[in-house]
């Protein structure tokens, strides 16, 4: 309905009333019609800010982001390409240029020596990185990089990777999806990066605002703030963001830091980057400060960036932000050496040597040889990164720094074989030797650490659940060490483990309510519903499509119509973030497993298949294919696939077990036994396959194998309802009575409501008074 129509309605009226309407309605309906109308912003360029922002432009030209990607040409090329022949690996590889192009002769696809065009450079600093165009809109990363520091041409690939990763056939090879820059690369390095992948043709149609990160891609489509500066003074609206998109002033350290987060963490994303969004986990899902990608103790270990290790300190914890060390256009220090850290730290009480115990540059001293074989020159130990910030090369010669910013902790060091920053330097020195050096140069007690909680949870050491608890339940820990936290506890079968768990479910925290929810475990369908139903409501979208996933293995029947409405909406939502990575093998593994939960076995085996064809080394599509062609009978493929597994996955350990009970429902005994013997070799052994092996041991009538197999697994797991029930079973029937009732007055204990475990005792105390 128009203003106007309204004013009419109410001509009838007084006229005070009619002025006091016109007054109030009118302005009101205009201004929700206007905010219906706007358009979001749009990106307009960096080119059109350099006009009002000339000093923060000088500042940005030439750093890192400016060079993050560019076309390739005599101004951006920094590699040597004057007929220039070296030799890597037993083959020559050749540089040249022709009409003003650059060439590349080296293997290409199936290793057949090729003629390529380089057509962008990609990153300048210490490598220079070259990307050559394929069919279907691909663009590959030439392993082979430019050291922009020594000045030469640097075998990355040779450096980085096992010689049996650089088979023509290997998902590492650069031809093949590892170093596809579409996928792999490019959303960090240009800005308004759209990767439009085809998931049916398996092609790419990617483009970009800017070509390289820039201005855009920390601030937001710039168009509403061009009509702001464009607009009369007297007619700005001063709110604090000048029509920007994303707030990048005034903000908490979490807000930052977020605002980086896109870029500067290891995770999986939902979608394109759209420069819009301040709750980073609308978008992205970060991963947990555990291995294989960190340290048992969140120390660096893969190539992580920085956001999960800095979420970890004191710092952030503290409102530091990125731009308190780093100029936010240059990227560059704001300050050299200490000065840097002396900005917030007393140099009085942190430069001196009585902090440090390190000698200062042209100090009188010898050099010590680190543990990448470097020369450490005397002066090195006083300064704050070395002790605070120790690092590890990526790429052959990226030296990067944890930031995580953490004491050195020599002690977790022997306890737990962890590296630290002593023995980094010190690298002809024990755990031990350093860990006397720190209790003898710093005699307070020593504070608490989550770094022990976390790694003696990673070990499996006794009662880490109880540590686990109290770490989580403390409002002083980060959230990233939380939600590591958490995910560790669901190791853990027990009441309080399972309670704090269901309370995390309500964490103000984005990230602690999503890792609940994949810690979350019950056997009761009502329970997960009722626990996990009402986070398909949440305002962020990592949880609520873990919500979805998480209730996706339910039937419709455990929902009400309204409810089961509800959760395929959010499953929508969920489908379109894994079809966004199915150019991956792990995106379409993700795509196999969701048709899998909903009872879809053609797409399911389509998704697993392709999976292993674009890497036939992701062992994880390879098991859960043989677990669909079991589950569906298939027994022959099945079988097939656990030998694959088997033969050519040794870090697969369960391929014995899986083949051992396929074996088994087949009635191949015997050979299931010789298989399930060899899984209990493992050195991580299931418990399941002790109590699988007894049971077999038992139907064979060697009833001393059974029984110590069973009590195997139940000393592994002793909570565990099928193995207490297995030995109750086992000595009712070999008439041991008094054993038999000792396990059934167990599973009482344990599992009280349990009506089987009624029947039993029940069925016991019958033979009893005979």
């Amino acid at each position: 309905m128009r203003p106007q129509e309204i004013n009419k309605q109410h001509y009838c009226r007084t006229k005070i009333i009619k002025n006091v309407l016109a007054l109030l309605i009118i302005p009101f309906l205009y201004f929700l019609l206007s905010c219906d109308s706007k358009k979001p912003a749009n990106f307009v360029g960096g080119k059109n800010c350099i006009s009002c922002h000339q000093r923060e432009y000088e500042l940005w030209k030439g750093s890192d982001h400016d060079n993050a990607m560019m076309i390739a040409n005599d101004s951006t090329v920094l590699g040597d390409f004057n007929i220039v022949e070296v030799e890597f690996r037993g083959k020559t590889h050749k540089f040249y240029k022709r009409d003003g192009k650059f060439f590349v002769f080296t293997e290409g696809v199936g290793g057949e020596m090729t003629e390529f065009q380089i057509t962008h450079t990609f990153g300048v600093r210490p490598l220079q990185q070259y990307l050559i165009p394929f069919e279907n809109g691909k663009y590959q990363c030439l392993p082979i990089a430019w050291d922009s520091e020594m000045k030469r041409w640097f075998d990355m690939a040779g450096m980085v990777y096992q010689p049996e990763d650089l088979k023509p056939d290997s998902w590492f090879y650069w031809t093949n999806q590892s170093q596809n820059w579409n996928g792999m690369c490019a959303e960090c390095h240009s800005t308004n990066l759209q990767k439009n992948y085809d998931l049916e043709k398996d092609s790419f149609n990617t483009t970009w605002s800017d070509i390289n990160v820039n201005c855009e891609a920390c601030h937001g489509p710039g168009s509403e703030h061009l009509n702001w500066a464009n607009d009369s003074e007297s007619s700005r609206e001063y709110d604090g963001n000048l029509g920007l998109v994303l707030k990048t002033s005034g903000t908490t350290s979490k807000q930052f830091v977020e605002s980086c987060a896109p870029c500067h963490s290891r995770r999986t994303s939902f979608g394109p980057n759209e420069h819009r969004d301040n709750e980073y986990y609308n978008l992205h899902r970060p991963q947990n400060i555990s291995p294989p990608l960190y340290y048992a103790d969140g120390q660096i270990l893969d190539e992580v960036y920085e956001f999960a290790s800095f979420t970890q300190s004191k710092m952030y914890m503290n409102n530091v932000k990125c731009i308190d060390c780093h100029d936010p256009h240059s990227i560059k220090f704001k300050f050299e050496g200490n000065a840097l850290c002396t900005q917030c730290h007393l140099p009085a009480k942190y430069d001196s040597y009585a902090h440090h115990f390190h000698k200062y540059e042209n100090e009188k001293g010898s050099p010590v040889k680190n543990n990448f074989g470097e020369m450490v020159a005397v002066g090195q130990g006083s300064l704050c990164i070395s002790c605070h910030m120790p690092g590890k090369y990526y790429m052959g010669i990226d030296f990067r720094r944890d930031h995580s910013f953490r004491i050195p902790r020599p002690d977790l060091s022997v306890k737990y074989d962890l590296p630290n920053a002593c023995t980094d330097c010190h690298a002809d020195k024990s755990f031990q030797w350093s860990a006397d050096i720190i209790k003898k140069n710093y005699v307070e007690k020593r504070k608490f650490n989550y770094a022990d909680v976390l790694s003696a949870a990673y070990f499996g050491k006794k009662s880490a659940d109880t540590s686990l608890i109290t770490l989580i339940n403390n409002d002083s820990i980060p959230e990233m060490v939380k939600a590591t936290a958490i995910t560790y506890l669901s190791s853990y079968y027990n009441k309080s483990a399972h309670t704090t768990i269901i309370e995390m479910l309500h964490d103000p925290e984005p990230i602690i309510r999503e890792r609940a929810i994949d810690a979350f475990n019950t056997s009761d369908a009502k329970e997960l519903v009722n626990v996990i139903f009402p986070l398909l409501d949440d305002d962020v979208k990592m949880v609520r499509i873990a919500a979805a996933s998480k209730l996706s293995v339910l039937g419709k029947e455990n929902f009400t119509e309204d409810e089961f409405k509800k959760l395929n909406e959010v499953l929508d939502e969920y489908l379109k973030t894994l079809e966004y990575t199915a150019d991956f093998p792990s995106g379409k593994y993700n795509l196999g497993n969701f048709y899998s939960n909903k009872g879809d076995f053609l797409k399911t085996e389509k998704f697993y298949l392709e999976a292993i064809k674009q890497d036939n080394q992701f062992y994880p599509a390879k098991s859960n294919l043989a677990l669909l062609y079991y589950d569906n009978g298939n027994l022959k493929k099945a079988e097939e696939m656990y030998l694959d597994l088997i033969k050519n996955h040794p870090e697969y350990s369960e391929g014995n077990y899986y083949l051992g009970l396929l074996y088994a429902e087949q009635q191949r005994f015997k050979e299931a036994i010789v298989i399930l013997e060899k899984a209990t070799l493992a050195s991580e052994v299931n418990p399941r396959i002790y109590f699988n092996v007894g049971l077999i041991y038992k139907y064979l009538n060697e009833n001393k194998k059974a029984e110590s197999s069973l009590l195997k697994a139940y000393s592994i797991s002793p909570n565990e309802f099928d193995f207490i029930y297995a030995l109750a079973d086992f000595y009712l029937k070999k008439n041991d009575l008094y054993n038999a009732m000792k396990y059934a007055e167990e599973l009482k204990i344990k599992f009280p409501s349990n009506p089987i475990v009624e029947e039993l005792i029940k069925y016991l105390n019958t033979l009893s008074n005979h």
